[in-house]
């Protein structure tokens, strides 16, 4: 497991719908809800795909979110235009949180380094690309790899491109590129196996909704969550309906967190947290008022709390002996008293 809480990370995709003051508002909301980072995305329909409409360019009728959308109109709609990366950029750094974005082409990274992004992560649709791996690893920056649809062969092919370029600090996140994506098919279990199998650190990148998958994911030892933000599921972004609303992120922030310090070790028996409740389990007590002489019986002897006494298993022991002294109510009872 990590020796730090998960870095958080808040995509904002086309959810500033079309608006750079949008935008900036959804950075300062990330900050706000005590993001890590927040992301972006880096392209153009041009450097997507080509204006034809043909179906093999266009998304399947059936999509929930953009069925019947060709290809060239959905990424004109939804990308972050070019020259608005400076001032988010410019934005995040003044709220304290890293803006990064993800390249989709060589003009995306050469842009992307003189604005001195910090890292670069490949989206899951990416993830085959391999001459975009290497040129993003190049720049000796943090590569985040997204595995959405990828076998383990591609993963691993991913890993050591990047690698073969120079990257050092490489995370790969567990990706259910569907939008949004079913929990049942999410399959959390393979993030440990993922990171036995890759030797790297394992994120999620989560297109599920609410923060319960995220959640979970940490208990298998996900170092980085990213999730899509939106200002408001009602305004109608790209991504927002499945996406984080600023209230929604901050309990992410916050349950997260939580969740990792929970893991804890594999120790069994008392924290330090339960030394006073350990005080208060039950033991044999002195129920009444009794006299040398006097019998051990149900009603002068009962299993109560708090500690000091016998344990209650004893109560068949001592039941029909007699008491050596007088004792009070309220007297543990030990063997030295019958």
């Amino acid at each position: 497991m990590s020796n730090s809480k998960p870095y958080i990370v808040a995509e904002m995709s086309g959810n500033h719908n079309g608006s750079l003051d949008r935008a900036l508002q959804l950075v300062d909301a990330a900050a706000d809800a005590g993001a890590d980072a927040i992301k972006i995305q880096t392209y153009t329909a041009d450097t997507m795909t080509v204006d034809v409409k043909h179906p093999r360019f266009q998304i399947s009728q059936g999509h929930d979110l953009w069925g019947g959308d060709y290809l060239y109109q959905l990424f004109e709609r939804a990308h972050t235009p070019w020259d608005w990366h400076a001032p988010i950029f410019e934005r995040a750094r003044e709220r304290g949180i890293t803006p990064f974005s993800s390249p989709f082409d060589r003009t995306a990274v050469e842009l992307l380094e003189k604005l001195d992004a910090t890292m670069y992560k490949i989206a899951s649709s990416e993830i085959t690309d391999l001459p975009l791996i290497r040129l993003a690893a190049s720049t000796g920056k943090p590569i985040i790899i997204s595995t959405g649809m990828a076998t383990l062969r591609e993963i691993t092919s991913a890993v050591e491109a990047a690698q073969g370029a120079g990257a050092t600090d490489i995370t790969v996140l567990s990706c259910t590129a569907s939008y949004p994506a079913p929990p049942e098919e999410t399959n959390l279990r393979r993030i440990p196996v993922l990171r036995e199998a890759l030797g790297l650190p394992i994120g999620l990148s989560d297109h599920t909704l609410g923060i319960g998958v995220p959640i979970a994911a940490v208990a298998f030892g996900a170092v980085l969550i990213e999730k899509h933000v939106t200002l408001d599921r009602e305004d109608g972004g790209v991504d927002s309906a499945f996406s984080l609303n600023p209230a929604e992120l901050a309990s992410l922030v916050v349950e997260s967190e939580r969740a990792w310090q929970s893991l804890g070790t594999t120790r069994i028996g008392p924290t330090d947290a339960e030394k006073e409740s350990l005080r208060f389990r039950r033991s044999l007590y002195v129920v009444a008022d009794v006299v040398a002489g006097e019998p051990v019986t149900e009603a002068n002897v009962r299993s109560i709390r708090p500690t000091g006494g016998l344990e209650p298993d004893e109560i068949g022991t001592v039941i029909g002996r007699v008491f050596k002294s007088d004792a009070a109510k309220g007297t543990p009872l030990t063997w030295d008293l019958v």
